[in-house]
């Protein structure tokens, strides 16, 4: 990150915390959540961008565009995201590189569902206290105490849950099977037939899993008598 003030490296440290947990965003946005003038967001954004910390890109737009032209969006890069804590480093992707050279294919996706099996535990320890609560909120609870800093965005077929971390990016980046066995698993706890349709480790600003509306239940028509 560029040097400067420590108030600087402050306000920067905010821009890209807030980015990391609401994902990518527009200066606009920035101003707004961190309350700085348009003037000042500019300058650290430039900054920002300077260094390799943050890129930007055209504001994608769900359902009809408006008029003007789309907004900047800003989104972490790999070395952004290098300032937060990666759950794996770099021996231990050449210890599991070693590990599928010797085992074979299985045993990444051996390591990808033991590596979650304790999301899956958390999940239906908070279904089992809460029995009531609808099983999204669950599994964002239970993602968010691993570090994915979750939410929920809902569009015209159903929602997509927002990852905007990914502790282990760097890794899936080689091994997809994580990414795989990660989506089975929602499918699973929502009872939904989910896709994937980003993910950080592909260079995607957020990973983005889509659930579906469920079908309505069709009426059962009886034959008259």
């Amino acid at each position: 990150m560029e040097l400067g003030s420590e108030a600087e490296v402050s306000t920067r440290q905010r821009v890209i915390r807030s980015i990391l947990d609401e994902g990518p965003s527009t200066a606009r946005q920035l101003a707004e959540r961190l309350q700085l003038t348009p003037a000042a967001i500019r300058r650290h954004l430039g900054a920002l961008l300077a260094d390799g910390t943050l890129d930007q890109h055209e504001q994608r737009v769900y359902g009809q565009r408006g008029r003007g032209r789309p907004s900047k969006v800003f989104a972490l890069t790999d070395a952004g995201r290098s300032e937060f804590k990666q759950a794996y480093d770099d021996l231990a992707l050449a210890a599991i590189r070693k590990l599928v050279s010797a085992v074979g294919p299985t045993a990444i996706r051996d390591l990808a569902t033991e590596r979650l099996a304790h999301l899956e535990e958390r999940f239906e320890l908070l279904r089992a206290t809460e029995p009531d609560r609808p099983a999204m909120e669950l599994l964002i609870e239970a993602l968010g105490e691993d570090g994915y800093a979750p939410s929920v965005r809902p569009v015209r077929s159903g929602d997509q849950i927002l990852q905007h971390h990914c502790p282990v990016a760097h890794v899936a980046a080689e091994f997809p099977m994580l990414c795989e066995v990660e989506t089975q698993l929602f499918g699973r706890l929502l009872d939904s037939h989910v896709q994937r349709l980003a993910t950080i480790a592909h260079g995607d600003g957020v990973c983005t899993t889509h659930v579906p509306r469920p079908l309505p239940t069709p009426i059962s028509l009886t034959s008259r008598k």
